[in-house]
């Protein structure tokens, strides 16, 4: 049996208005100097949040803890130069799980403000803020992994 038991399905609407309540949250805290995205996961959300922000500066943290759901492979192929460890800089990713990954980019850039649009208890530890808590044998099912499709009504098995 899978340790992932639960679905959840986010739309692109929702991570829209999610990635705006992040903002939000981010623009209250102050003003940034940058984006530092967690590839590939962060990509969307920080477009929302730098058109929100106004924010023109992002460069990429190119790491990956996981494959699918095969969590042995980790991999970081880029991570920027910071001379000031982050400070005034956002790490932006989709979700935090495990922590695995955020660990290894909270350790490159301590100074730096780690947000995601989701969090799940293993790695909310590493994340300054987030938007929803999810449990931690839930999958989430991104828009950019899923597509729409015909369903047949209930009465012919749908």
């Amino acid at each position: 049996m899978s340790k992932y038991e639960l679905d959840f399905f986010v739309s692109w609407e929702e991570l829209h208005k999610a990635g705006r309540l992040l903002a939000k949250t981010l623009h209250e805290l102050g003003e940034w100097k940058g984006i530092l995205t967690v590839t590939r996961g962060g990509m969307v959300p920080s477009a929302i949040i730098a058109r929100e922000l106004n924010i023109r500066l992002i460069d990429t943290i190119c790491i990956s803890s996981y494959d699918g759901q095969d969590r042995g492979n980790f991999q970081l192929t880029k991570a920027p130069k910071q001379d000031n460890q982050g400070k005034g800089w956002l790490i932006i990713d989709d979700l935090v799980d495990t922590g695995k990954t955020a660990a290894e980019v909270r350790a490159r850039y301590p100074n730096a403000h780690f947000a995601t649009i989701y969090a799940k208890p293993a790695g909310i530890e590493y994340v300054d803020s987030y938007v929803e808590e999810v449990t931690q044998n839930t999958w989430i099912r991104f828009p950019w992994d899923m597509k729409l499709s015909y369903s047949d009504p209930i009465v012919k098995g749908g």
